[in-house]
C-alpha cells in the first residue's frame, strides 16, 4: 500500500482548483501520462520543470525599451480609446507615458468597464510586459501584469518559463503548479545525513518549492543545489528498485536449461543463412548462462539489423527442448505482430507452436490462446503488455525475452519474470547504449554484443539537403518507384500544428497522393492498431510504393525491398531515432539511400547530428556521440532528454550522483534489507514517490 502521506501528490489534476476534464486530458499530452491514466496525477507536475526564466527587474524606461524586450514599466494612465462602436476587429488601446516617452497598451476583444477599473485615468501603475516598436512609437499588446504602485509586491519579479503543448498556456501551467506545490507535505527524510550535508541538500519538500521559484537562471541550471537535491532522489530509488531486483534474482536461485540443439538446428535450416561470428558468440554465452543454476539476466546489445531476432529464437528453442515455455515481449503492437510474422515461419517449421497475444485479440480466440498457455501448448508467446495481465498464466515459463527494454520499466520487466518459476530473462535493444547508461538503467547486467551486420547487407549512402530542394526530392522519389523501389518518407508531425512549422504525415501524404502516380500508405499513432499493420502490409507487400509515416516505424519493422528514406524535417529528430530510422532501409542486397531533409538555418547541434550520420552507419559511435551532444534521453528513445526513464536527472550535469547513490545503496542493503528501520521506512516512501514500488512487492513476497 501507498503511505497515505503521498496520497495529495497522488491525486488527479482535476482536484487543483480550475482545472476540468478538458484541461486534464490537454495537460495529460504535456506530462506525456501513459495511455492507460485517465489523467496526470499532481505529482506529474510537481516534476514539470521550468527550462528558463522572464526577469522583470528589467525596467529601462519606455524610450530605451528594446524592441522584443520583456520590461516592467512604471506609468501613468493617460486616456483610454475604445474601438468604434460595431468594429470588433479593431482593439481598445490605453495611452501612459513616463518622463522617457509615451506607449500604447492594446487589448483584443476586451472588456471596457473591466479595463477601466484596472487602468484608471491618472493613476501611477506598474505595466510589465513585451515591448513592439512600430513606426517608431512603442507598444505592449495584452500586458503580463497591471499593479497599483501601492501593490507593488503582487508584481513577480522573476517568473519560471516551462515546456508547453497545445490547449495548455503558461499562465494554467503556474497556477496548476502553485495548486501542486500547496500539497507538497513533509517527508520524512530517506538521504543519508552525510550525503545531504556534504551536498548541501535541503529537503525534499524545500528543494521541490526552490526549483519553481527561481530568483535567476541559476536556480533553474541542473547544477542548481535543488535540482541536484531531486536528481538524487530520483537517482537513488532507481538505484534502490535495481538493487532489490538484483537480490531478489540471487536469492532466488534458476534453474538448467539445457536442450539437445534439435530443434534449434531445425530453424536454422529453415533460416537459411549463416549466422554471423557475433551472433554464434552471443549464443554460445546466452546457452552457458542457460546451462547454470542461476537465472540469467542478459542483455543482447545489437545495432539496427545485426541479427538479434534470429538469436532470441534460438536462445527460446533451447528453452523449449528442456521442456518450458518462452514469452517474447516488445513495447508495441506494431513490433509485436513484426516479431510473430518473421519468427512464426521458423518456428512452425521446427515443429514449435508459436502464438500473439495483444490487446486485440478478445473473446474466443484470446480465452482459448490463455487456456493453451496454461495447459502448456504452447511453445512460445509474442506479445505487448497484454502479457502482464493476471489473466495470463503459463505452465512452466522459462525464459522472457523483452525487446527495446528501455521503453518497460523494471518493475514491468519483473512482472513478466514473476509469471515462471526461476525463469531467466534475455532483453535485446537494437540502441548501442554507452556503458553509464547500461548501469543506469538495467543495473550489473551480463551485456552480449552483436557488432557485426549480417553478410550482404550494404551500406547506405546518406545525404543531407535543404527543404527548398524538395521538389528535386519528389523527382527522384518519383523516379526511383517507377523503377519497382519502396521509399520510407517520415514526418515529425501526425497533423497540422499552428505553434510547429512542420509538415505533417497526413499534408504529406495528401501531397506525394497527387504528386506521384503511385499507391501511397499512411501510417501514424493515431491510427488503431488494425489500422497500422493493414497500411504496413500493404507496404510489405507491394500494395502501396510510398509509405509515409511518423517515427512509430521507428523501431523493428522490417520490408527488406524497401531502398530509400526520406525523413523529413531531420533537425527536429535526435541522432539516436535518426539512426534506428535510417536502418529501416538497407535490410536487402539492394543498395539504399538515406535523404535527410532540413529546414535552414541548422542550430548548431543540429548540424553536429547530421555531419554524424553523414560519417558513420555505427551504432555505438553514434550512441557515445549522442551522449555528448545531446543527452541521455535520447539514446534510451525517451521523449524527454534526460535519463532512461528519469524526469529530473541529466546523467552527463549527474553522473557523480549515480556513482553516490550506487555506494549509498549496497550499504542500505547490506545493513537493512527488508527496508524495516527508520531509514529504510522513509526509502519506502521515496520508492512509492517515484513509482519504483513494485521493488516494495518483491520485498512483500520475500
Amino acid at each position: 500500500m501507498r503511505p497515505p502521506v503521498l496520497d495529495p501528490l497522488f491525486a488527479p489534476v482535476s482536484a487543483l482548483d480550475g482545472i476540468g476534464p478538458r484541461l486534464a486530458k490537454n495537460l495529460g499530452n504535456l506530462l506525456q501520462v501513459p495511455e492507460a491514466m485517465d489523467e496526470p496525477r499532481i505529482l506529474a507536475l510537481l516534476f514539470h520543470l521550468p527550462h528558463s526564466i522572464i526577469d522583470r527587474r528589467n525596467r529601462p524606461g519606455i524610450a530605451r525599451a528594446p524592441e522584443g524586450a520583456i520590461v516592467t514599466l512604471e506609468v501613468r494612465i493617460d486616456h483610454h480609446q475604445p474601438p468604434p462602436r460595431g468594429r470588433g476587429n479593431v482593439p481598445y488601446r490605453v495611452f501612459a507615458h513616463d518622463e522617457t516617452g509615451e506607449i500604447g497598451l492594446v487589448f483584443f476583444h476586451a472588456k471596457p468597464g473591466w479595463l477601466d477599473k484596472a487602468l484608471p485615468v491618472g493613476e501611477t501603475m506598474l505595466i510589465s510586459g513585451r515591448v513592439e516598436w512600430y513606426n517608431g512609437r512603442p507598444s505592449m499588446v495584452h500586458p503580463d501584469h497591471m499593479v497599483r504602485l501601492a501593490d507593488t509586491g503582487d508584481l513577480p519579479l522573476v517568473e519560471p518559463v516551462y515546456p508547453l503543448t497545445s490547449g495548455v498556456s503558461l499562465k494554467v501551467v503556474r497556477k496548476a503548479i502553485a495548486g501542486a506545490l500547496q500539497r507538497v507535505p513533509d517527508l520524512d527524510e530517506w538521504s543519508d545525513p552525510h550525503v545531504a550535508v556534504r551536498h548541501g541538500f535541503p529537503s525534499f519538500a524545500e528543494a521541490v518549492a526552490n526549483v519553481h521559484a527561481p530568483r535567476d537562471e541559476a536556480d533553474i541550471a541542473p547544477q542548481s543545489v535543488a535540482r541536484r537535491r531531486l536528481a538524487y532522489d530520483e537517482l537513488l530509488a532507481g538505484q534502490l528498485a535495481l538493487g532489490l531486483v538484483r537480490r531478489r534474482l540471487k536469492k532466488t536461485a534458476g534453474r538448467v536449461l539445457d536442450g539437445s540443439g534439435e530443434t534449434a538446428a531445425r530453424i536454422r535450416a529453415a533460416f537459411g543463412h549463416e549466422l554471423t561470428a557475433a551472433q554464434r558468440r552471443s549464443l554460445d554465452e546466452i546457452r552457458t548462462d542457460m546451462a547454470r543454476p542461476d537465472r540469467m539476466l542478459r542483455l543482447l546489445q545489437g545495432d539496427v539489423g545485426a541479427g538479434k531476432t534470429i538469436v532470441a529464437l534460438l536462445a527460446m528453442a533451447n528453452a523449449i527442448e528442456a521442456g518450458t515455455q518462452t514469452a517474447m515481449m516488445a513495447p508495441t503492437e506494431i513490433l509485436a505482430r513484426q516479431h510473430f510474422a518473421s519468427i512464426a515461419p521458423l518456428a512452425e517449421a521446427a515443429g514449435l507452436r508459436i502464438e500473439i497475444l495483444t490487446g486485440r485479440e478478445k473473446g474466443k480466440q484470446r480465452e482459448a490462446i490463455l487456456a493453451d498457455l496454461a495447459s502448456g501448448a504452447i511453445d512460445i508467446v509474442v506479445g505487448t503488455h497484454a502479457l502482464f495481465q493476471d489473466s495470463v498464466v503459463f505452465r512452466d515459463l522459462g525464459l522472457s525475452v523483452v525487446d527495446e527494454q528501455h521503453r518497460f520499466g523494471v518493475h514491468q520487466r519483473l512482472l513478466l519474470s514473476s509469471k515462471g518459476r526461476k525463469s531467466d530473462m534475455l532483453v535485446m535493444t537494437a540502441t548501442p547504449i554507452p556503458r553509464t547508461l547500461v548501469l543506469t538503467a538495467y543495473g550489473d547486467m551480463d551485456i552480449s554484443i552483436l557488432d557485426a551486420k549480417p553478410p550482404g547487407r550494404q551500406p547506405i549512402q546518406t545525404v543531407a539537403a535543404p527543404l527548398e530542394r524538395l521538389d528535386t526530392v519528389i523527382e527522384r522519389v518519383r523516379n526511383a518507384v517507377a523503377t519497382g523501389q519502396k521509399v520510407y518518407w517520415i514526418c515529425p508531425l501526425v497533423e497540422e500544428n499552428e505553434e510547429v512549422k512542420a509538415t505533417s504525415a497526413e499534408e504529406r501524404f495528401r501531397a506525394l497522393s497527387s504528386a506521384i502516380n503511385a499507391p501511397v500508405g499512411l501510417v501514424h499513432g493515431r491510427m488503431s492498431g488494425a489500422e497500422k499493420d493493414a497500411a504496413m502490409e500493404a507496404f510489405k507487400n507491394g500494395e502501396t510504393r510510398i509509405l509515409v509515416a511518423t517515427t512509430v516505424i521507428e523501431v523493428g519493422v522490417d520490408v527488406p525491398d524497401a531502398t530509400i528514406m526520406v525523413i523529413e524535417h531531420a533537425e527536429r529528430f535526435g541522432l539516436a531515432q535518426l539512426h534506428q530510422l535510417r536502418g529501416r532501409v538497407g535490410r536487402g542486397a539492394d543498395a539504399s539511400t538515406c535523404l535527410l531533409l532540413y529546414r535552414e538555418p541548422l542550430g548548431e547541434i543540429a548540424h553536429a547530428r547530421l555531419a554524424i550520420m553523414r560519417e558513420t552507419e555505427d551504432g555505438f559511435r553514434i550512441a557515445e556521440e549522442d551522449l555528448r551532444l545531446r543527452g541521455e534521453g535520447e539514446i534510451l528513445g525517451t521523449r524527454q532528454s534526460g535519463a532512461p526513464g528519469y524526469r529530473l536527472v541529466s546523467l552527463s550535469d549527474h553522473a557523480d550522483l549515480l556513482e553516490i547513490a550506487r555506494d549509498d545503496v549496497r550499504l542500505v542493503l547490506d545493513t537493512d534489507p527488508e527496508l524495516t528501520a527508520s531509514r529504510g521506512q522513509a526509502l519506502r516512501t521515496l520508492l512509492y514517490l517515484f513509482e519504483r514500488d513494485a521493488a516494495i512487492r518483491l520485498l512483500r513476497a520475500g
